[in-house]
């Protein structure tokens, strides 16, 4: 080894390098040379394949795996059977009541059963058996990166839930493995397909807020009663998860406002700084809920997230971007969903949806008219079955109809690894940041420079726009 690269990895884990080059803290804090030359080389390579506008070959029909049955997956398998050209093979989940109860879904549709899987392992065993072209993922944050990893060696595409890693070392397997095996590897970022923001994405890339300076985004949600409920989130997972201090769950502020700003496809976040406030209520609920049930003696005494953290973001091209994160304090719910260019302004939160192209927010007519001229081609296609079928207002099945479409055309994913492996990173970015007194992090590249020639998002039908939709799609999904 090179007297130079025996420099490098020393000064990463003495920590300097590792915050240069966003290190995740545990792998920084090793002084195990193999794990930090791991992390170099993912840095320092060339990417093995483009993702970004990859079209894998047609599938006239997709074959679906289902894992995970429990808060978000009977939602997908609802939505997906009214999807022609879908053909949902295995339905999996720890609990095998909660499988067998989703084959109700396809019953009510007229469609096949499919085949059950369970336990520990059911999904592994799930896809080495069935013939899938997709696996669906649905599980609890930790177990998503395990699985895509390894439905994708397996050959098969992956769509999985939010965030679809929580380390910088996932972010990156996922990334090499896309690449190596050429498999889609997209994360359900809901939020890019809801209305607004697609009538935002669509007025920016026809220049009415002109040159993009700024954007804010945000998960601000309160969570305490379903984060505390034992019948919630299955063996109180997202609860524990709050025991890390950063912007735990980025994506959804973020994904909207990036795809504007064209990040991975034209631009790329440079650095970040993150700060948390305290812990004002999580702890106190703990020990509140304590006091009259032992059962949640297990989360007192335990270094709680703070309630509102804040992360602002710098790119390469000089825009800003501020995020926040609050699933806490006892406020309405907001992504907000800001973008502020050089001659205009949207904003989405607090309602009712504005924009501006001087001093004033428009009047009613005037946004309707843009909505008439703007709105996109996919919106104008199942915007209306869509809020029927629903899912959050009918965001969910846009984004799920386009995933198929583009699979069974042979299309390039809206949303490919690198828009997952970067979105998701700010959450360990963050934490790396807040942990240091709020000191500036480097963001990865995942594209490794292939961001300068990336092209944006095509909002167009083009070569899809065929895959229909079942007829019996008219009740809709429970919210």
């Amino acid at each position: 080894m090179s007297t130079n690269r025996r420099n490098f990895l020393r000064n990463i884990s003495l920590g300097t390098g590792a915050m240069a080059i966003g290190l995740p803290s545990r792998v920084a804090a090793k002084s195990n040379e193999e794990s930090l030359s791991r992390v170099y080389e993912w840095a320092g390579r060339p990417p093995q394949f483009n993702m970004c506008g990859y079209a894998a070959p047609k599938i006239d029909k997709v074959r679906i795996g289902f894992i995970g049955l429990g808060m978000r997956g009977p939602g997908a398998v609802q939505r997906m059977s009214h999807i022609e050209g879908v053909e949902i093979k295995a339905l999996c989940d720890k609990d095998p009541q909660r499988a067998t109860k989703a084959q109700a879904i396809l019953e009510k549709q007229g469609l096949p059963k499919a085949k059950e899987y369970s336990g520990e392992n059911g999904w592994k065993t799930m896809i080495n058996t069935e013939e899938l072209d997709l696996v669906y993922i649905c599980t609890p944050w930790k177990l998503h990166t395990p699985m895509a990893l390894y439905a994708m060696q397996h050959g098969k595409h992956v769509a999985c839930e939010v965030p679809i890693a929580v380390t910088l070392d996932e972010c990156w397997q996922l990334v090499e493995t896309s690449e190596k095996t050429r498999r889609h590897c997209m994360m359900l970022e809901n939020c890019c397909y809801d209305f607004f923001e697609m009538l935002t994405l669509n007025m920016v890339r026809n220049g009415l807020l002109g040159e993009l300076v700024h954007a804010e985004g945000a998960y601000i949600h309160d969570l305490r009663d379903l984060n505390f409920s034992k019948t919630g989130y299955a063996d109180m997972w997202r609860l524990k998860e709050n025991f890390r201090n950063g912007n735990l769950y980025p994506t959804h502020g973020l994904g909207p406002v990036a795809q504007c700003l064209n990040i991975n496809r034209g631009d790329q976040m440079s650095h970040l700084v993150a700060m948390s406030s305290g812990d004002f209520m999580m702890s106190a609920m703990a020990k509140e809920k304590a006091a009259a049930d032992p059962f949640y003696n297990q989360f007192t005494g335990k270094p709680f997230r703070g309630n509102m953290n804040t992360t602002l973001i710098h790119t390469q091209k000089g825009k800003t971007i501020m995020l926040q994160h609050d699933v806490t304090t006892p406020r309405p719910y907001s992504r907000i969903h800001l973008i502020s260019g050089t001659k205009g302004i949207a904003s989405k939160y607090p309602s009712p949806e504005r924009i501006a192209f001087g001093h004033g927010w428009i009047k009613n007519e005037e946004l309707k008219e843009l909505y008439d001229k703007y709105t996109p081609p996919i919106i104008r296609h199942v915007g209306e079955i869509a809020k029927k079928i629903g899912g959050h207002g009918g965001m969910d099945f846009i984004m799920d109809w386009r995933l198929i479409d583009c699979l069974r055309n042979g299309l390039p994913l809206d949303q490919d690894v690198y828009d997952g492996a970067l979105w998701s990173s700010i959450a360990p970015l963050s934490e790396q940041s807040v942990a240091n007194r709020s000191r500036t992090v480097d963001v990865p590249d995942f594209t490794r420079s292939a961001w300068k020639n990336n092209k944006p998002v095509n909002l167009t039908l083009e070569n899809g726009g065929n895959t229909g939709i079942r007829k019996a799609a008219t009740q809709s999904e429970p919210q």
